[in-house]
């Protein structure tokens, strides 16, 4: 037993130990490539949260790390067979519902730690933290955690090398040989701003992508995966020790 994981604690240990930080994580179901489970962004994002907050724990930060969310923004590939969507109007309500939960408890903070590209929540916790004002609502995605380009030399953003490298390190049973791996390439927008940066459009995938990934595996490995499994885990335990530590009321300072 985890005692900072609720799935699997129990009510004896939830009673004994503050809880000051609440981690809830948010990842998505969806095809990555032909070598990649549907469940990745899942096994990923719960692997971090667990790692990160045993580091947390172990220095006496007080945190509890919420059952993960499987399903995730993914109307882009609503044509991909069976990649699983849930609308921003629909997270936006089960956040609420947690939070509320979370509030009523007397847990007034909370880091909502993402895994999947297509979830934005800076404006659902911006409409949730309005309704409730005492809450300190956190989120980052992992992947922004730490510089990949220091790890891996493809750049990508869906079942790439850096994906493909994680998976190795946390569900290697799941991934299939390289070589059945597609290449990941990506056609990219005929409209200069978008490729610039400048501009945005949701991507539709079976337009840019033949495998529904985006970014070459072919150089992924295990060492890469770990070293890069621990470089994220700790920014993130870095983080919970700070949320642990801060006062709500007095959360900013002068320069």
């Amino acid at each position: 037993m985890r005692p900072y994981i609720l799935a699997e604690t129990n009510w004896k240990s939830i009673k004994e130990h503050q809880t000051e930080v609440a981690v809830l994580t948010w990842g998505a179901t969806e095809a990555h490539n032909f070598h990649l489970p549907y469940a990745t962004d899942n096994f990923q994002i719960e692997a971090i949260a667990a790692e990160a907050a045993k580091k947390a724990w172990d220095t006496g930060a007080r945190l509890l790390v919420l059952p993960n969310v499987p399903f995730g923004v993914n109307t882009g590939q609503a044509e991909v067979d069976l990649c699983m969507n849930l609308y921003p109007s629909t997270q936006l309500a089960i956040l609420n519902d947690i939070v509320e939960v979370l509030n009523r408890q007397g847990i007034h903070k909370l880091l909502l730690l993402n895994g999947h590209g297509g979830n934005n929540f800076k404006a659902l916790l911006r409409e949730v933290g309005a309704k409730y004002p005492e809450m300190l609502l956190v989120t980052t995605s992992f992947f922004q955690t730490v510089d990949r380009t220091e790890f891996f030399e493809e750049p990508g953003d869906h079942a790439d090398e850096m994906e493909t490298s994680l998976m190795l390190h946390i569900r290697p049973d799941l991934v299939l040989p390289l070589e059945e791996a597609g290449k990941g390439e990506e056609k990219k927008s005929r409209l200069t701003a978008i490729r610039e940066g400048w501009a945005w459009s949701e991507r539709k995938w079976k337009m840019v992508s033949a495998d529904t990934g985006i970014g070459n595996p072919k150089k992924a490995s295990a060492e890469k995966g770990k070293k890069y499994f621990e470089a994220v885990t700790q920014q993130v335990a870095n983080l919970l020790i700070e949320m642990d530590k801060i006062s709500n009321k007095d959360r900013y300072k002068d320069l």
